[in-house]
């Protein structure tokens, strides 16, 4: 390891001198950076709807000289940079739809904006922090475009819609992107990507080897009853006891069936709808849920229970389930960094932040779709944390919160740790 370590800063020394200019040019385009993220985080848009996000993204990427391709996966834009020499290839991707969250952020720039979901008129919030992923990419791509002559190799930037899940009935995101056929004529050496995160103060970044995030499955629960009269309920089957009855059992699978002694799982209920009215026992009740896990035998394990369990409970009720656990349409894979790359990799954040600051993150529960990505080539995926410095973490408002906020400095310590990271894959050739 110390060979390995000792050679890489050796290369590293070597390169040209921009590789040690990634500070100043961070600096240099941060000011925009914040522009670009309040403009973002004031007009978001929900997935495959980010029609104006990508306009204002093709707009700066056509500016800077890179070539461009806008509608990919609906409202996908991708962006080419070829350096001055030869070299590596490397994807750097920034997700840019919205949530259906309603703002409670006391903001200049707070969201406004109203849409519909899932026929529901709903408020529409960056409160998963894509907003700071696109204007970073940004200002990545601003910056490595003014080393265009200095620099080895290509780079393409993924300006990817829907991370959150496309609209029901819609195919999107990272998925729909490589089915369309992003890595089929260029394909990358590798690709980095960043997340803006809570549980880490506004200064610091956090990776780890190997699994990072969960893998994650969504699935759905229909108990079908016979309706009757609220008065009389022997008259009929009821399916809201029967329901509340799987999701009482449903959380004992993971508590009490499994050993999550090694690895961890979560199966979430996040949905329960029923009924029209106070004094009618409805015929039917939909449930929707998460599993999340970190190893396919355990996730096929749970969704065993899962049938089981909820089939023993309606035939208990006398009623009946239809289940479709998993979805196949609504599934993502564990994010995995791959473990040589950020080995290679590490000293660079390293260099950008800090090696204090620099922190080594356990597995977390959440999912992303970037994992399409990783598993089609060696992935990077780290975090950048949020919450202003001083603040005890455990109060920090977490993403997908409609209190999620953000911490501008966060903006250049994402900004300077991806242009290292870019600069020194491309600049570097990787330790033997």
């Amino acid at each position: 390891m110390r060979r390995i370590c000792v050679a890489l800063l050796t290369a590293l020394a070597a390169a040209p001198a921009l590789a040690a200019d990634t500070t100043a040019a961070a600096a240099g385009v941060n000011e925009q950076v914040v522009k670009w993220r309040r403009d973002f985080h004031q007009n978001p848009e929900l997935g495959n709807r980010e029609k104006r996000t990508a306009g204002v993204i093709a707009a700066q990427l056509k500016k800077l000289g890179f070539e461009v391709k806008t509608g990919v996966a609906h409202t996908g834009v991708i962006g080419w940079l070829k350096g001055g020499r030869p070299g590596p290839r490397l994807a750097i991707r920034a997700d840019i739809d919205a949530l259906p969250v309603t703002e409670e952020v006391d903001l200049p720039f707070a969201s406004k904006v109203r849409s519909t979901y899932g026929g529901q008129d709903v408020g529409v919030m960056h409160a998963c922090g894509h907003d700071a992923h696109a204007a970073i990419a940004l200002g990545v791509a601003t910056a490595l475009a003014g080393m265009k002559q200095d620099l080895a190799g290509e780079v393409m930037f993924i300006f990817q819609p829907a991370e959150e899940g496309s609209p029901p009935g819609e195919e999107g995101g990272a998925r729909l992107m490589l089915k369309e056929g992003l890595f089929r004529d260029w394909k990358p050496d590798a690709v980095f990507g960043l997340h803006v995160f809570y549980t880490l103060h506004a200064g610091q970044v956090g990776v780890r080897e190997g699994p990072l995030l969960a893998g994650s499955d969504r699935f759905k629960i229909r108990v079908f009853g016979s309706q009757t009269h609220g008065a009389q309920p022997w008259r009929g089957v009821d399916p809201i006891v029967t329901a509340a009855a799987i999701v009482s059992q449903a959380q004992t699978i993971v508590s009490r069936q499994m050993d999550i002694s090694k690895l961890p799982a979560v199966l979430t209920f996040g949905m329960f709808q029923g009924g029209v009215r106070y004094n009618i026992i409805p015929d039917k009740v939909e449930l929707e849920g998460t599993v999340r896990t970190f190893d396919k035998a355990m996730r096929d394990d749970l969704f065993q229970r899962l049938h089981r369990t909820a089939e023993g409970v309606a035939q208990a009720q006398g009623a009946r389930v239809e289940l479709e656990a998993p979805m196949p349409e609504a599934t993502n894979p564990v994010t995995r960094n791959d473990a040589a790359l950020t080995k290679r990799m590490r000293p660079s954040l390293e260099r950008a932040v800090g090696a204090d600051n620099v922190i080594d993150v356990p597995p977390n529960m959440v999912a992303e779709d970037f994992s399409y990505f990783s598993d089609e080539v060696p992935g990077l995926y780290f975090f950048v944390g949020v919450v202003p410095p001083g603040q005890d973490l455990a109060k920090a408002a977490p993403n997908h919160s409609p209190k999620f906020f953000l911490d501008e400095k966060s903006l250049d310590v994402g900004t300077r740790a991806m242009l290292q990271l870019a600069v020194d894959f491309l600049n570097t050739k990787p330790a033997q």
